[in-house]
């Protein structure tokens, strides 16, 4: 039965810079996959968008592309598959043209997706009839929010599209994590688009590889003894039942394992009986996970239905401003101590005239970092103090900032960490979980080689 390899060298936007090229120099890939995109990180590319209208993609990707260069040269069957275009694909793609043709790769065919980004139609939308209802709240969007950024997530069929069209490099914008590996799967194998069981195969091992180094041994409990500075990142051997082995490049660091695949796939799927993706409504309760030898593990089992009429949107509007300081406290009774200067803070802060709408008072070291789940130690020398407020008033944000540094001669003894300086005043991007339905949405695909993407 014909395979292929599917290796993911990202997990988010900052994920270390080094794996693609190990991964794409060991692996023997077919196909390598980088995700960058989390829930917030196309509102940070949104605003980044709004100050250079050439940025607003995944900046981290030209470095990684860089160091790709020669495993794309010497293996001409690799293939890329990213959604690292970010808020702007077209820019992405402009840049990585140069990039490759000042490489001598000028010819690489790359395509491009568009079409997820529906802030400039969100008013034309409502007009067809899209609340945009809040997943969590049951709340339509209103006009009091005001939104940043907002974008479908795609799924698979795009890419295919792209890939169809001879690209080894195919660039999107916000598409659904495991679409990256359904679209392999599907160029690949020929699948149809309502073969559900396996499309929820290729979705099952999409799911498990797109956090990267999550399913091969980072965030493990049983971290002792396993080399985590080298870590291998995760192999997709996907067969064209839909069924797969998850690996790691031979004689990397950290682990595969049953353990390892199954924290990976119970991760953020909510029902299990019905994770949505726009490529299919897959149900995880027959997935079978079991050791398939050293660093290797065998899945299968996933069942596929038909996939949900409507496009998750990734949406997020401003909600105002936000600052959080931190001070050393140390000797007895520290954690006292902390507390106590978090109430002098806001006593003072009342007397010049400021409530605020979210205030928080933390002691980092003494349990807080998951509440209620440790007791800290009787012998507590030392705890970070961290006070943190949201408001819309970005005045009374700033004059916050300046009520730390006092303490260190008016508060109590054994205080310290106060040299970094005044905390920075940031905007504040709150996340809108909501729909639209398919039939409003129009994904579109141009390939072109990376000397043509590189021309002004």
């Amino acid at each position: 039965m014909k395979s292929i390899r599917i290796g993911n060298a990202a997990g988010f936007l900052g994920d270390n810079l080094d794996a693609p090229r190990q991964l794409a120099e060991a692996g023997g890939l077919d196909y390598l996959t980088l995700e960058y995109l989390a829930e917030l990180t196309l509102s940070i590319l949104a605003r980044v968008r709004e100050k250079n209208p050439a940025a607003g993609y995944a900046g981290d990707f030209l470095e990684v592309l860089g160091s790709l260069v020669p495993a794309l040269a010497s293996q001409p069957n690799l293939k890329i598959v990213t959604n690292a275009g970010g808020m702007n694909p077209a820019a992405c793609a402009a840049a990585a043209g140069r990039l490759l043709a000042e490489a001598g790769l000028g010819e690489t065919p790359i395509g491009v997706v568009t079409g997820d980004d529906i802030l400039p139609r969100l008013a034309e939308l409502q007009s067809a009839g899209c609340a945009f209802t809040n997943l969590d709240t049951g709340a339509p969007l209103s006009q009091q929010q005001q939104p940043v950024s907002a974008n479908a997530y795609l799924g698979a069929r795009p890419i295919v599209d792209c890939l169809a069209g001879g690209a080894r490099l195919v660039i999107t914008g916000r598409v659904a994590d495991a679409s990256l590996t359904v679209a392999s799967a599907v160029h690949e194998f020929g699948w149809r688009w309502d073969d559900w069981d396996r499309l929820a195969g290729a979705s099952v091992a999409g799911h498990i590889i797109e956090c990267g180094a999550q399913a091969t041994g980072g965030f493990y409990p049983h971290w002792q003894g396993i080399e985590l500075g080298r870590v291998g990142y995760p192999i997709a051997v996907l067969a064209d039942d839909g069924a797969c082995q998850i690996t790691k490049p031979v004689g990397s660091g950290g682990v595969v394992n049953r353990e390892t695949v199954c924290e990976q796939l119970v991760y953020e799927i909510g029902d299990p009986t019905h994770y949505l993706t726009p490529d299919v409504d897959v149900d995880f309760t027959g997935v079978e996970v079991s050791a398939d030898g050293v660093d290797r593990a065998r899945v299968r089992g996933g069942r596929g239905r038909a996939a949900p009429e409507s496009y998750k949107v990734s949406l997020a509007y401003r909600a105002g401003f936000t600052a959080s300081g931190t001070l050393l406290v140390y000797g007895r009774d520290c954690v006292a101590k902390a507390r106590e200067c978090g109430r002098i803070v806001f006593e003072k802060l009342r007397a010049a005239g400021f409530e605020y709408d979210r205030q928080l008072v933390e002691c980092l070291g003494a349990g807080e970092g998951v509440p209620g789940l440790n007791r800290p130690p009787a012998d507590l020398v030392e705890v970070v103090l961290r006070v943190s407020v949201q408001d819309r008033r970005r005045e009374a944000v700033e004059r916050f900032t300046k009520e730390l540094a006092p303490l260190i001669t008016a508060g109590p003894a054994g205080l310290a960490g106060y040299a970094a300086g005044r905390a920075s005043v940031r905007p504040v991007f709150a996340y809108w979980p909501t729909l639209v339905p398919k039939r409003l949405i129009a994904a579109e695909t141009r390939v072109a080689t990376a000397q043509q993407w590189s021309q002004p």
